[in-house]
């Protein structure tokens, strides 16, 4: 049975680029109050922004603009090598009140829809797993979502996005990991690698590249290229 889809235009979004093949898989949460606020700012013109879908904490589903049509929630983006990822990417906007409002767990009904949505856009496009990611791996020096409390994990077990079966050696230049993986690598090191650790290594979300952090550092990238 598909997921059911609850229709809810919003009027911000504009046609892809001529020839633009959609790539990237983009995950956000909305930080905001409510559910009902989110949407509200994402249906609103004078906001200019959109996603393609929100997921509410009770896992029903809305289409605010169609995969068709480029949407506006990447902003200034980068992931391997490709920048203004709006032109190629599908956005998820998934409800919680982010850091600033009482950052908390994504609830399983929530989790279970966002797997499900990932899956049936995931079998439209050629989006490879190394680029299913967080608005924070994409603008790391502006983004923290979805964050730390996000189940990439869990996700990546149900064959979306990656996720290492056990971390590499505890070496190397984390700089030269942290862009084979696909960040940008123009940025301060302790904000690319808070970054990566929001994803990838969520018990330690430091900005520091301490042995834990190397070995998952490796053990992504040998991912990232297999």
């Amino acid at each position: 049975m598909s997921l059911r889809i609850i229709e809810h235009p919003s009027p911000n979004h504009e046609p892809r680029p001529e020839g633009a093949v959609v790539d990237v898989l983009m995950l956000h949460y909305t930080g905001m109050q409510s559910g009902a606020a989110a949407i509200a700012r994402l249906c609103e013109p004078a906001a200019v922004v959109s996603s393609h879908y929100v997921v509410e904490e009770d896992g029903r589903v809305f289409r605010l603009v169609p995969e068709r049509l480029k949407a506006r929630h990447a902003g200034v983006s980068h992931w391997r090598g490709q920048s203004a990822l709006n032109a190629t990417s599908i956005g998820i906007e998934i409800v919680n009140p982010g850091h600033e409002w009482g950052y908390r767990h994504f609830p399983a009904l929530q989790m279970a829809a966002v797997a499900d949505l990932c899956l049936e856009i995931l079998a439209r496009h050629p989006i490879p797993p190394r680029n299913v990611v967080g608005h924070s791996d994409v603008a790391p020096d502006r983004k923290q979502d979805p964050g730390e409390l996000f189940d990439w994990e869990g996700l990546a077990a149900n064959g979306i996005g990656l996720w290492p079966a056990q971390d590499g050696p505890a070496e190397g230049d984390p700089l030269a990991l942290l862009g084979r993986i696909g960040y940008r690598t123009d940025l301060p090191l302790p904000v690319l690698l808070t970054a990566f650790q929001r994803h990838w290594r969520p018990e330690q979300v430091s900005g520091e590249a301490d042995a834990g952090t190397l070995a998952r550092l490796q053990a992504v990238a040998a991912l990232v290229e297999a």
